[in-house]
């Protein structure tokens, strides 16, 4: 049974279904807003194991771990191993066309909404990173700044194409390989065979698809409704004809924030209209704000988030002043108790980011004794982020307008497109 027909054992068909809200717990979760549900007053985490059964995704385990680690030669990611990328659509299939030597190419995006990304916008590019190094695969990474144009209304078109440079700076310095990927803006470069895919796409999904997938309204402008349409198109490998030629058999896999699986479940539903192979998703878990785990890192509220502008001062203020603690609120309490890290700010960055598996968990097993102090945790993570945050602007510092173009110019990256 195929993963999409999972789906709709668990929820309502497509025409029908309300995305991401869970009524029972008041957990809020769709592309546009991120809230864990509220228990007696107090803001709780994400449910991801409800997410997964809601969604009719399926979890990460042990085996799909140990597979990848057998294919690819290379031990698990940290995000995988520990559970920040969490789910998945059809993964298995991907590493089947791996171990036949068959192609298959990475997709993902961003939404350029301001000058400068933060923490939470490099955990799906750094995933990616790892995934085109051990694959050797091409990625295609598209910058919704048309999305961005209708969705906020206080931007500029001007402004979305400006964003959209900027930004792919900082998606570079995440140090994808330049011969093997391409970074395209949506408003300078549909057209051609992208466009004929989307209207292909477009006269699968109707309007009532549209506006109950993502509750649009009659008052939300008509571009909203058709965008899924163009989110969808690089999903399909006949949309890059400068890469896959005029092949569209060539499977993608999409790493995204589990927010983002309605645009693809119907993109999913759209590949088997169009006799085109559906996409596989892994999904990653949120990159909690600093005011706490059941929120979600905002570009655009400062004082939620690391950005990746901020000095190492700036980092070192958020963190101390800012950041949610699990810890007791007394020295004396947290000896006696302990703190919860699943609960801590510092401690879930520090997951996010720092690699080393045994000091991550003495970390955790310390400070759930009550021996390590929240002073203590927060002084460790601000290491950390000041210098992954360092490191990055060093490396962003080196990206050239020509280096820019060469990532934005479309080109052949040596698929064997003999290979079925």
């Amino acid at each position: 049974m195929s993963a999409d027909k999972d789906v709709k054992n668990i929820v309502a068909p497509m025409e029908n279904a309300t995305i991401a809200t869970e009524q029972k717990a008041e957990q809020i979760v769709d592309p546009w807003n991120v809230q864990g549900a509220v228990v007696d007053g107090k803001q709780m985490g994400i449910d991801y194991d409800r997410l997964i059964e809601s969604f009719g995704t399926r979890a990460i385990d042990e085996a799909v771990l140990q597979r990848m680690e057998t294919l690819t030669g290379r031990k698990p990611h940290a995000l995988l191993r520990r559970g920040v990328f969490f789910s998945h659509r059809e993964l298995n299939r991907i590493l089947d066309r791996y171990e036949q030597k068959k192609p298959f190419y990475l997709y993902t995006g961003r939404g350029p909404s301001s000058d400068s990304m933060h923490l939470g916008h490099m955990i799906p590019f750094l995933f990616c990173q790892y995934l085109q190094d051990v694959f050797d695969c091409p990625l295609v990474i598209q910058l919704t700044d048309d999305e961005k144009f209708l969705f906020k209304p206080n931007l500029k078109l001007e402004e979305c194409i400006r964003f959209s440079r900027q930004n792919a700076k900082d998606i570079i310095a995440c140090g994808f390989n330049p011969e093997k990927t391409f970074i395209f803006s949506n408003l300078e470069h549909v057209g051609g065979a992208f466009y004929h895919n989307v209207v292909r796409i477009s006269r699968c999904i109707t309007y009532s698809q549209s506006k109950s997938t993502f509750g649009f309204n009659d008052s939300d402008n008509v571009g909203k409704s058709h965008f899924v349409s163009i989110q969808a198109a690089p999903s399909f490998s006949n949309t890059f004809p400068a890469i896959f030629g005029d092949r569209s058999d060539i499977p993608c896999l999409i790493p995204c924030a589990i927010d983002q699986d309605p645009y693809f479940r119907l993109t999913r539903d759209v590949a088997h209209k169009l006799k085109y192979p559906k996409p596989a998703l892994i999904h990653a878990k949120f990159f909690p704000a600093l005011q706490g785990p059941g929120t979600k890192m905002s570009a655009s509220v400062d004082s939620s988030a690391i950005f990746m502008t901020d000095t190492q001062a700036q980092i070192k203020n958020k963190i101390n002043r800012h950041a949610f603690s699990g810890g007791g609120a007394t020295m004396e309490l947290h000896k006696e108790h302990g703190g919860k890290p699943e609960e801590d700010i510092p401690f879930q960055y520090l997951s996010f980011f720092l690699d080393d598996d045994e000091e991550i968990n003495r970390i955790e097993k310390e400070y759930r004794a009550g021996t390590l102090s929240t002073g203590d945790l927060k002084k460790r993570c601000i290491e950390v982020l000041q210098k992954f945050v360092g490191d990055f602007q060093a490396r962003k510092a080196a990206v050239t307008e020509e280096v820019l173009d060469h990532y934005f110019t479309p080109r052949s990256m040596g698929v064997d497109l003999s290979a079925k």
